[in-house]
């Protein structure tokens, strides 16, 4: 990927089935970004690691998974806020976990949403779609550093 791609998303995601559904519901809003998918935690912070060498563009938002191979999820994130370049990078949570100790550390690590997968397909379509249509037109992101 060139680092001149822009508003490209970065989905952190490891469940083939969930990964599918979110872009296609991400397309089906009519959302055109670029998205890029990191399958397991050390993918996401080897693609962060691309950020700050230059090798990667910088995403306009990290759609992250918590339940990770490799590297969870908080880790990732962690990763991603200890970084000059990334610390204030646009994280939302998608997650199936509902567990308060993730929330609670998600937020903690600076996650700047949380959303719980819902298990029902549309729902999970719709809940993807709100966030796409939030956090890509809705939202100012802050300028590249």
């Amino acid at each position: 990927m060139s680092p001149t791609s822009e508003h490209m998303i970065l989905l952190v995601e490891d469940d083939p089935d969930h990964e599918a559904l979110a872009i296609r519901a991400l397309r089906k809003a009519n959302v055109v970004n670029e998205i890029n998918v990191a399958r397991d935690g050390a993918e996401a912070i080897a693609f962060m690691e691309g950020i700050a060498s230059g090798k990667n563009a910088m995403p306009q938002l990290v759609l992250l998974d918590l339940k990770l191979p490799k590297v969870d999820g908080l880790e990732v994130l962690r990763a991603i806020r200890a970084a000059d370049k990334t610390a204030i990078l646009p994280v939302v949570v998608l997650t199936s976990s509902d567990e308060e100790r993730d929330i609670v550390a998600s937020y903690r690590l600076g996650v700047n949403s949380y959303i719980r997968k819902p298990v029902n397909f549309t729902d999970f379509a719709e809940a993807t779609r709100q966030l796409g249509m939030y956090w890509l037109l809705l939202n100012q992101c802050p300028p590249a550093q």
